[in-house]
């Protein structure tokens, strides 16, 4: 697709080849370079994956884009695959126009939707060296896809992704999707310590030995199959590349927030049973994948939940005592005061210990000050739906007030439990010393 002059993008890509020939000899055994086995077999290094469902409207424009940016910055052989998702509306015309019109671009029609079912059945049927995908949309910057794909094809890294969230990023999307983003990767971090900073950002690339490997495995045909894929690398050993990337929010997004998220949390809750079943083979996987093991596990959620539960309720009964011996002195507002902070301090030492098993004094006071943190949100939680109540209700029945009560605590308790383990002590964040799980 390159119209560069032969003797540049020969130029470039002999660099790439070189520097992956270095990288094989680093320990543990880099994956053969990509370029050099797409030279050999004739086949396109990448192979760009545009998952569609009637985009009529975005289309056209968007595939044009990609084309001139692939023609002239990249100096491998590239194609550019449309994954009709099923679409009623013009799309399949206007998909098959720009096949015809443009240089390396065809098109893959699917009679069932679903953008995981898109990706699983092209990347399969690929014969590109390295696996690209991107919302049709281009939110994401193309200057990106040069560090998202470099590590691939050098055979330094097994899978890539954008991402919106970590240090460098620069992103433009309303309040909404952001809070929406930061809360689903804060949950993939405190259930399935996933150690990926972004896993819904539509910019993603794998080697296609890789994928050969994972795609069996898989089995969302939806929004999650991009979470799914990288857990399960994750857990298999394999080494993710990760590239902050500028974004701009699609206003005309279609996505349906509160299927996709009902759909997401099935998911999880699957990958929690399978992998504690025993059912996704990561150690057999990561054997296929050249590693000697898979990741160690995480910690077990069941086990860290009792735990944090049995601390809570110890901490319940420290602060009734501790309110009950400073009431009589200091009143009933600075006795509430003191009896909560010194339960929260405790809190959140017994957890660091006896919860998440963390000894030592590294990142100590960082940890006692997040934890009164979450312990902030936690109250504000509390207090914020009492008022709301009385706000609503001037004289609320004493029932419904105990009611509301009861649902903030239960609420309040499991924010704290996954921003503890989904943050304060995640382990990329802490130095595991003395565990005792």
């Amino acid at each position: 697709m390159s119209t560069r002059p032969e003797n540049t993008m020969d130029a470039m890509t002999d660099l790439a080849l070189q520097s992956g020939l270095r990288c094989a000899e680093r320990p543990f055994g880099a994956r053969p370079n990509a370029a050099l086995v797409a030279r050999a077999t004739g086949a396109p290094v990448l192979d760009v994956v545009v998952p569609v469902y009637n985009e009529q409207a975005a289309l056209a424009d968007s595939v044009h884009r990609l084309h001139r940016y692939l023609s002239e910055s990249v100096p491998f052989p590239a194609r550019i695959t449309i994954a009709d998702n099923a679409s009623v509306d013009d799309t399949p015309r206007i998909a098959a126009e720009l096949a015809a019109e443009l240089s390396g671009v065809r098109v893959v029609r699917l009679e069932e939707k679903g953008r995981g079912r898109a990706l699983h059945q092209v990347w399969a049927e690929s014969d590109a060296a390295v696996l690209v995908y991107m919302d049709v949309d281009l939110s994401t910057d193309l200057a990106a896809l040069a560090p998202l794909v470099a590590p691939l094809i050098s055979g330094h890294s097994d899978l890539a992704i954008g991402t919106r969230l970590a240090r460098g990023a620069r992103v433009r999307r309303g309040p909404k999707r952001e809070i929406i983003s930061r809360c689903y990767n804060l949950i993939l971090k405190s259930t399935l310590s996933a150690g990926f900073s972004d896993a819904q950002c539509g910019f993603k690339a794998i080697r296609a030995d890789v994928a050969a490997q994972l795609l069996p495995y898989v089995e969302d045909t939806g929004w999650f199959f991009d979470t799914e894929l990288l857990v399960l690398a994750e857990r298999s050993g394999l080494r993710i590349h990760e590239v902050p990337v500028d974004w701009v929010d699609d206003p005309d997004s279609r996505v349906d927030i509160v299927a996709t998220a009902a759909a997401d949390l099935k998911g999880i809750g699957r990958l929690l049973r399978g992998f504690a079943s025993g059912a996704i083979p990561v150690n057999a996987i990561a054997a296929q994948l050249g590693n000697s093991r898979a990741a160690a596990p995480p910690r077990s959620l069941l086990r860290q939940a009792v735990r944090f539960g049995t601390v809570g309720i110890a901490s319940t009964l420290a602060y009734i005592l501790l309110f009950m011996l400073l009431q009589g002195w200091a009143g009933a507002q600075l006795a509430n005061l003191i009896a909560l902070l010194l339960t929260a301090i405790g809190n959140t030492a017994a957890n660091r210990r006896f919860t998440f098993g963390i000894g030592g004094r590294p990142h100590l006071a960082r940890n006692h000050v997040e934890g009164l943190i979450v312990f902030g949100i936690a109250l504000a939680i509390t207090s914020g739906a009492l008022g709301l109540l009385h706000a609503a209700t001037a004289s609320p029945h004493h029932l419904v007030e105990l009611g509301v009560l009861v649902t903030a605590n239960l609420l309040a308790t499991v924010v704290r439990f996954v921003l503890l383990r989904g943050w304060v002590f995640h382990p990329r964040r802490t130095h595991t010393e003395g565990s005792t799980q």
